[in-house]
C-alpha cells in the first residue's frame, strides 16, 4: 500500500515537471516562464498593469460599420417610387422589342426628370456648349474636368469640351420616418386574396 502511495507521488511530481518542462519549452525557456510569473503578480497587484495587459492581449470588440448617409439612397428610392428606374435597369430586355423599349423609356425618362427637377437643381460645370473650344486652367479640379484623350505636358491644356458636366447646386429631399430603413429602396408588394 506504501508503495503504491509513494508511485502515485512520484508519478505526480513527475507529471508536473514534465508539464512545466513543456511549456517551459514552448514558451521560450526559464527565463519567459519567469517573466511570465513577475508579469501575472505585476497585473494582480495594480489594476492599471492588468488594464494595460488586457489591452495588449486581447481583441478590440467589434465595432458596427457606421450606417451610410442615405441621402442619395433617398432619391434612388424616389427614382424607383416615381418612374420604376431600377426596375427597368436590373429587367432583362432581351425578350423585349426595341419599339416596347422605348415606349418605356419614353415614360421612365419623364418621369425620371420630374424627380430630379422636383428635388435636385443642376448647372453644367463648365458653361461653355458643347463642341466649344474650352483652356484648363493651372490648378483644375480633377474632380470637376476630366481631361480626354493625349495627355501630356502641364495645364493650361486647350481641348474640345465634349460635355459640359454636371454640378448639384442644391437638393431638397424630406428625411425618412422615424423607424424607416433607409437602406430599402422599394418595398416588396404582396398581394393578398380578396
Amino acid at each position: 500500500m506504501q508503495v503504491d502511495i509513494l508511485s502515485l507521488i512520484i508519478g505526480v511530481v513527475i507529471g508536473v515537471v514534465a508539464g512545466i518542462g513543456v511549456l517551459v519549452l514552448m514558451g521560450g525557456g526559464w527565463s519567459r516562464l519567469m517573466q511570465g510569473i513577475a508579469i501575472a503578480k505585476k497585473a494582480a497587484q495594480s489594476p492599471e498593469t492588468a488594464a494595460k495587459l488586457q489591452e495588449l492581449l486581447l481583441p478590440p470588440a467589434p465595432v458596427a460599420p457606421a450606417r451610410p448617409d442615405g441621402t442619395a439612397l433617398r432619391l434612388l428610392a424616389l427614382l424607383q417610387r416615381e418612374a420604376r428606374l431600377l426596375d427597368f435597369l436590373l429587367e432583362d430586355l432581351s425578350a423585349y422589342t426595341d419599339a416596347q423599349i422605348g415606349a418605356s423609356v419614353r415614360d421612365i425618362h419623364q418621369k425620371s426628370k420630374k424627380v430630379i427637377r422636383d428635388h435636385v437643381t443642376l448647372e453644367p460645370v463648365l458653361p461653355q456648349t458643347e463642341g466649344a473650344s474650352v483652356t484648363v486652367p493651372v490648378g483644375f479640379d480633377p474632380s470637376a474636368i476630366r481631361l480626354l484623350g493625349n495627355v501630356t505636358g502641364q495645364a493650361p491644356f486647350t481641348g474640345t469640351l465634349q460635355h459640359h458636366g454636371w454640378r448639384c447646386k442644391s437638393f431638397s429631399l424630406a428625411k425618412p420616418s422615424e423607424g424607416q430603413d433607409e437602406m430599402v429602396l422599394s418595398p416588396a408588394e404582396v398581394e393578398l386574396p380578396m
